[in-house]
C-alpha cells in the first residue's frame, strides 16, 4: 500500500526555527492549489498500487479552505484507488481550528489532525514567532474534539533556551491531560538560514546544553510511557492503535508520491525532489515544463537508507531479515562497534533484533551512519 503527501506552501507568518519551504505570500493560493492538482493527474501512474494513507504538510495546511482541501482530495480520489477508511492527515495550526471549520474539515474526509502546539509558555510562544497563544490552543483542542475528531495528534518542542526542566515537566503534564491519542516531540535544532539561526551567529542566542536536552527527552519518555503512550519512533508516541500509518510506512520503505513545491517522491528504487519555489512550480505546472529532480538510488543507498529508518523505530532492525534480503551481514561487519553500543546501554539485541534503547534514540542517526555499508 503506497502514500500520498501533499505539500502546502504557506504560512500566515514564520517560525524562527523553521526552514521547510513556505511563503508568508497567500495571493497565490488559489493558484498553487489547481498547480497541485494538475500534478496529481499528470502523475497517476507514478503508484502501481491503492493508497492507504493521504498526508497534508507544510507549510500550513490548514490555511486551505475546506472547498480547496476537498478539490485536492477528489482529484486524488478520482486518479488513484484509496482504499477505505484510508488515514487522511492534515496538519494544522490552532487559530485555524475553529469549531465550524473543524466540523466542516472532518465531513470533508480528514479523519486525522497533527496541531502544532509546540509549548504551553505564552512567552515562549511569541520567542518562537507562533500565531497562537496557549489559551488558543486549547480552544482549538477543544473545538477539533467537539466537532467529533477522534484521532487527534499534539506537536511539542523541547531544548528551548531559556525553559527549564521545570517548565518542560509542565508542557508535558498539560499535554497528557488533554489526553490527544498520538504525540510528537521534537528537540528545537538551529537552522542556519532561519532567525535563530542569525540569532545564534550574532550570540542572541544559546542552544540548550547536550546534557540538559538528553534530559528533557529521557524525563518525556518515562512520563508518557506512565500515561498510556508507546514511544514507537525516536519522535513518535501512541496509544495503541493510534500510530501515525503514514509515517510508519516512510520508515518501512513504502513507496510514495510527493506533490507540490518542495516535496519528495519515492517509488522504490528512485527519489524525485520538486523545485522548491512557489513561483517557478506553479510556472512550470502551467506550461508543462520540468519542475524536479530524480535520483536513482544504488543498491548500497537502498540498504544504508533501510538501516536509518528501521533504526529509528521501536521495532529496530531484524538482523536475519536485513541479510536475507541484502547478503550482507551487519553482525559481522560491525561486530565490534555493535559490542562497544551494547556496553554503553545504546542498543539491544532480542530475537536477532537490533533495537535502540532510550539512551540510543538520543543519537540514532549517528550509530546508523556508523553501521552503514561504504559505496562500491
Amino acid at each position: 500500500m503506497a502514500g500520498i503527501y501533499i505539500h502546502i506552501p504557506f504560512c500566515r507568518q514564520a517560525c524562527h526555527y523553521c526552514d521547510f519551504h513556505f511563503s508568508t505570500n497567500l495571493k497565490t493560493q488559489g493558484e498553487m492549489v489547481k498547480s497541485i492538482a494538475t500534478e496529481i493527474r499528470n502523475r497517476k501512474d507514478y503508484l502501481n498500487e491503492p493508497v492507504k494513507t493521504i498526508y497534508f504538510g507544510g507549510g500550513t495546511p490548514s490555511l486551505l479552505n475546506v472547498q480547496q482541501l476537498h478539490h485536492l482530495l477528489q482529484t486524488i480520489s478520482d486518479n488513484f484507488k484509496v482504499v477505505d477508511g484510508a488515514e487522511v492527515t492534515l496538519e494544522a495550526n490552532p487559530e485555524d481550528l475553529t469549531l465550524e471549520k473543524s466540523k466542516m474539515l472532518l465531513a470533508s474526509g480528514i479523519n486525522r489532525l497533527s496541531i502544532g502546539m509546540q509549548t504551553f509558555d505564552e512567552t515562549k510562544l511569541q520567542w518562537m514567532n507562533r500565531a497562537h497563544s496557549s489559551t488558543e490552543a486549547r480552544k482549538a483542542y477543544e473545538n477539533v474534539r467537539k466537532a467529533g475528531f477522534k484521532n487527534i495528534s499534539l506537536d511539542l518542542i523541547y531544548a528551548i533556551p531559556d525553559h527549564d526542566q521545570s517548565a518542560w515537566e509542565t508542557d508535558i503534564k498539560s499535554i497528557t491531560e488533554l489526553q490527544p491519542e498520538h504525540i510528537s516531540m521534537y528537540g528545537l535544532t538551529i537552522e542556519e538560514k532561519t532567525v535563530f539561526g542569525k540569532w545564534e551567529e550574532q550570540d542572541k542566542l544559546v542552544q540548550v546544553p547536550e546534557d540538559e536536552a538528553a534530559n528533557q527527552y529521557l524525563y518525556a519518555i518515562d512520563y508518557l510511557k506512565d500515561s498510556g503512550y508507546i514511544q514507537y519512533e525516536v519522535s513518535n508516541f501512541g496509544k495503541e492503535g493510534f500510530y501515525s500509518r503514514h509515517n510508519n510506512a516512510y520508515w518501512a520503505g513504502v513507496p510514495y508520491l510527493g506533490v507540490g513545491p518542495g516535496a519528495h517522491s519515492f517509488d522504490g528504487s528512485s527519489r524525485r525532489f520538486n523545485v522548491r519555489n512557489n513561483a517557478r512550480y506553479i510556472k512550470a505546472i502551467n506550461e508543462g515544463l520540468s519542475f524536479s529532480e530524480t535520483e536513482i538510488l544504488s543498491e548500497t543507498q537502498r540498504l544504508n537508507e533501510q538501516i536509518l529508518t528501521q533504526l529509528r523505530t521501536a521495532k529496530g532492525l531484524d538482523l536475519e531479515t536485513f541479510e536475507k534480503s541484502s547478503g550482507k551481514s551487519l553482525a559481522q561487519l560491525h561486530a565490534a562497534f555493535i559490542d562497544e553500543m551494547r556496553q554503553k546501554e545504546l542498543i539491544e539485541i532480542e530475537d536477532n533484533c537490533l533495537r535502540l534503547k532510550p539512551l540510543g534514540f538520543l543519537v540514532a542517526d549517528e550509530i546508523a551512519l556508523r553501521m552503514f555499508f561504504p559505496e562500491e
